[in-house]
């Protein structure tokens, strides 16, 4: 079999408008180009975007060899409601945006000619979805060649069978019959270490006993490759020794190890580049996540690249893969909800046929906040879904994130959907009436997050979910933390998944869970913030956000404990200090605005900065934040003790101050006053550099460059209160995009000047090539400069 990319030389242009065609690459998300409007029907939910459809053309010459091979593309991902056409005729149509699908040509290919693969993508039909999108061919396309006798594409499966010897169980589909050997490998040398063949009529199935072979969990992500040889075909699968418990004894395991999970939701989308799933950006985000004390991921509420897949198993990072945000209820009015009960058959099969060799992938959701799950409708579709699951894939639990108060306010008629409130959103956006998550978002914006917590402890609720988390492996709890321990009595054979929670709850959860098994993990809304249901999670000031109704010029959530540029916030810290990962943290509130109103958010713990230079506000007050596990907690500011506290059910103390240049420390002590551990926070020189910083100074040339643009010191401490806007050039490469992490955010992520947040931006830079890309900052205040070395391998 032959792999090829078939990323380069598309031309893209908006539907019926062959004029303003142009040359693109994918990953491509069209919806960057797309102008945003007061009266964009996807209004909060896809950031006021005006969304189009758009068009893509590739003419590749199909050789005369083609003939005696199975011709096939592969897209991973097309948003959304795709039709394929070749050479004018259409060959495929694929409505989800998520679910990657294969379109075979053998036979309608033109041989020796030139021939044109055309790709419609459709999203001027909003508002169809409550998150930022993206349009068009946003995740890679493959081609395959295959001879005639071939192993089927997705055809190899890797079970393992016991995770002491060890021993797996090699499951291979072809097309017919003759001799297969399978051969497994190092992952990186490639070392051929065991082998075993045999005779398929179909399928071919080898049980194999690895000895010595290493296991893969969190902490040790060992990965191998199987090498399945059949007549003129090879393929190969990369998977890794590792079996999964999930029981009310032992809670959930891998490899017989009790593992709690702390996890972090995620979009799809990569911040500046929109939808795009560039190999690099995907295993960057899970990088940072992981880098900073998260051991698994939801993908929400949509199931992730293939790319992200591999970036888990490298990085030991686990995954829960979700279906869906709706079943048979809409929560916008062209959202997937009309084809999941016809189509979620083969969704499924499609979603496990991608995850099934993975082992990061530990979790199915087969929804998210699906209110269908407080009606008998909706119960039986749970636990067909669950069932189809368990048909396709006996190996992992499933679940399902059940927001609990709504389902009770749901069967009370409060926020479901209706034609005649979706109509009224076509016709006055400004005037719609939220409906599903949107609805609950509202409301928990306007009430808080205690008030939705709470609300999940009333009886009603319990009525309301309890036959549907009946028909799961594990029981998703979103904000459900206050029912734990009720719960974890009243039905002793639960297990309990925090399936979307806040942050503001990660200590108290993480006490919870280590004294009961039941309690399995963690997801917090959100790991890291995301495009789309702008201002959700955001305390925004009004020098940033002129207005706070979260209208044109809102773009993102504001909700993560890492912002869209991938900088970790002080909420960050306070979850490390809660799962017991670091000693102690401080973070400050942004002195200059401390006793200034903010935005809204129930998701929003803090909007405190890890920084001590705030010059030209001495004297004002402000308030710091201490995060430490420890008897008592003492601060100064400039070597002068200013209080001292005890941390009360919780990691976080808070103490009221006076800013002064100089610097602050948070000193954590024991009981019998020995020092723990310490923190110091220092002003930044009064000199002011545009530090232009490469994350890596080398990188391969089908890397991407992650460039931080920063207003510094000398020593390269940032300083948050200049701002100004940034152009950046680039020699040696492309700037794919470039923005700053601020949920209010007018200008276009495509252009070549940003504002600062905070003191900082980011530059995200495509290489041409081998050499060196050269980036060049100018401000009005001081400008930088930085070179990269892009190389084959670095």
């Amino acid at each position: 079999m032959r792999k090829e990319s078939f990323n380069k030389d598309w031309i893209c242009y908006q539907t019926g408008k062959t004029e303003t065609a142009f040359t693109v690459s994918v990953p491509h998300d069209a919806m960057l180009l797309d102008k945003k409007g007061d009266n964009s029907v996807g209004g909060v939910n896809n950031g006021w975007i005006e969304a189009e459809d758009y068009t893509y053309e590739k003419t590749f010459v199909v050789p005369e060899k083609w003939r005696e091979l199975e011709t096939v593309f592969y897209f991973e991902g097309v948003y959304h409601k795709a039709t394929i056409y070749l050479n004018g005729e259409k060959v495929c149509r694929h409505d989800y945006g998520y679910t990657g699908f294969f379109v075979n040509v053998s036979g309608k290919l033109r041989y020796g000619e030139d021939n044109t693969l055309t790709v419609e993508a459709v999203n001027r039909d909003q508002p169809n979805s409550r998150w930022y999108s993206g349009t068009g061919i946003y995740r890679p396309v493959w081609l395959y060649l295959l001879p005639k006798q071939h192993i089927c594409l997705q055809g190899i499966r890797i079970t393992t069978l016991d995770y002491r010897k060890p021993e797996i169980r090699v499951h291979v589909k072809t097309t017919g019959s003759g001799k297969v050997k399978a051969e497994i490998m190092e992952y990186r040398s490639r070392e051929v270490l065991w082998s075993a063949e045999g005779e398929t009529d179909g399928k071919f199935q080898r049980d194999m006993v690895l000895e010595g072979a290493k296991c893969w969990d969190e902490e040790h992500p060992n990965l191998y490759t199987c090498r399945v040889s059949y007549g003129e075909d090879v393929q190969e699968e990369h998977f890794g020794i590792r079996m999964i418990g999930c029981d009310t004894e032992n809670g959930f395991t891998i490899n017989g190890k009790r593992v709690i999970i702390r996890g972090a939701c995620i979009h799809h989308d990569n911040g500046v580049l929109g939808a795009c799933a560039y190999d690099f950006a995907e295993y960057r985000k899970i990088r940072i996540l992981k880098e900073n004390g998260y051991n698994a991921v939801r993908s929400a509420h949509n199931p992730c690249s293939e790319a992200m897949l591999r970036a888990c198993d490298e990085l030991g990072m686990l995954m829960m893969d979700e279906y869906v945000d709706v079943w048979y209820i809409h929560k916008t009015k062209n959202d997937y909800a009309t084809e999941v009960e016809a189509h979620y058959k083969e969704d499924l099969k499609t979603i496990v046929d991608k995850d099934y060799n993975h082992p990061s992938v530990v979790l199915y959701s087969t929804g998210n906040e699906v209110s269908e799950t407080a009606q008998k409708r909706g119960i039986k579709l749970c636990g067909e879904l669950t069932e189809r699951l368990h048909e396709l894939d006996g190996t992992r639990p499933v679940t399902c994130g059940i927001n609990i108060f709504f389902n009770f306010l749901s069967s009370m008629g409060f926020g479901v959907y209706s034609d005649k409130k979706a109509e009224q959103e076509v016709r006055n956006v400004k005037k719609k009436k939220a409906v599903g998550s949107e609805f609950f978002n509202t409301l928990a914006g306007l009430m808080g997050s205690e008030f939705m917590k709470s609300g999940a402890t009333l009886y009603p609720c319990d009525v309301k979910t309890r036959d549907a988390f009946a028909a799961m492996d594990v029981a998703g709890y979103n904000y459900g933390i206050k029912r734990y321990e009720h719960d974890l009595k009243k039905y002793p054979k639960r297990l309990i998944l925090g399936s979307e929670t806040f942050c503001s709850d990660a200590y108290k959860f993480w006490e919870i869970a280590k004294k009961n098994p039941r309690i399995i993990g963690d997801f917090v809304w959100s790991g890291m913030d995301y495009l789309g249901e702008v201002g959700i999670g955001s305390w925004e000031y009004k020098d940033y956000a002129p207005d706070f109704s979260h209208g044109k010029g809102w773009v993102s959530a504001g909700s993560g404990r890492i912002d869209l540029t991938g900088r970790p916030l002080a909420e960050m810290t306070y979850t490390k200090v809660a799962f017991e990962l670091e000693n102690i943290g401080i973070g400050v509130i942004p002195v200059p605005y401390a006793k200034q109103k903010h935005s809204p958010s129930a998701w929003k713990m803090t909007n405190a900065v890890e920084s001590w230079s705030w010059r030209g506000c001495a004297g004002k007050e402000t308030q710091v934040e201490v995060y430490a596990r420890a008897d008592h907690v003492s601060l100064f500011v400039n070597g002068k003790c200013v209080g001292t506290k005890k941390p009360e059910g919780d990691c976080r103390v808070i103490f009221k101050t006076v800013y002064q240049d100089g610097s602050v420390k948070a000193v954590a002590y024991d009981a019998k006053d020995c020092v723990i551990a310490e923190k110091e926070l220092k002003t930044a020189g009064r000199e002011t550099v545009l530090t232009v910083k490469p994350e890596q100074k080398c990188i391969n040339r089908e890397d991407l460059c992650y460039v931080r643009l920063q207003y510094t010191d000398r020593e390269g401490t940032v300083k948050p209160l200049m701002r100004g806007d940034i152009t950046v050039h680039v020699d040696g490469g492309r700037l794919l995009g470039l923005g700053s992490a601020c949920p209010y955010y007018e200008k276009s992520y495509l252009g070549n000047v940003t504002d600062t947040y905070y003191g900082e931006a980011l530059a995200v830079i495509k290489p041409d090539g081998e050499g060196r890309i050269c980036v060049t900052a100018e401000s009005k205040h001081v400008n930088g400069r930085a070179e990269i070395e892009v190389v084959s391998i670095c």
